[in-house]
């Protein structure tokens, strides 16, 4: 006598017999967090604040999307995970060095002149002016002053400004 489960390895048995959900969308994974602290200045915890608030705004109108759901629940719990991690920074009462939240003007070698301030890397966006404290030469700026030249990515930068 032959029989199915002799015919299906037991995997295939196991499923054949199970009402599948063609429209389940599992969970997507996590966003990878930065295991760095998460210093942030007053704007960058104000956009962190708005980010949950749209997120869960939005996953109240999602009705029924499950991947969309699934995209919104994963971004919610990142910027949730970021608002717990993060450690709000003061405005720095002095710039006469490079310190988290100040704005520092250098020039390249190439001759072009930039001008960078250092923030938490959620905040970062480098075509905007603002610097991730984490990237490298925000961690090579940081404690200079004005006059001091850096090294970074093979070329030399004098530090012009500091605010």
């Amino acid at each position: 006598m032959f029989t199915l489960a002799r015919a299906l390895p037991s995997r295939a048995m196991s499923r054949a017999f199970v009402k599948e959900d063609d429209d389940a969308v599992e969970d997507l994974p996590d966003r990878p967090i930065s295991t760095a602290p998460n210093l942030v200045t007053t704007e960058g915890f104000a956009a962190i604040e708005a980010e949950v608030a749209h997120l869960t705004a939005a996953l109240a109108a999602a009705g029924d999307d499950r991947g969309e759901r699934a995209r919104i629940n994963r971004d919610l719990r990142y910027w949730t995970a970021r608002r717990g991690s993060a450690h709000l920074q003061p405005p720095p009462a002095d710039c006469s060095i490079v310190r988290f939240g100040c704005t520092v003007t250098a020039d390249r070698d190439d001759g072009r002149s930039q001008t960078f301030r250092i923030v938490g890397e959620d905040e970062a966006d480098p075509e905007r002016g603002t610097l991730s404290h984490v990237s490298p030469l925000a961690r090579a700026l940081v404690g200079k002053e004005v006059g001091d030249s850096v090294r970074v990515a093979g070329h030399e930068m004098d530090i012009t400004a500091i605010s």
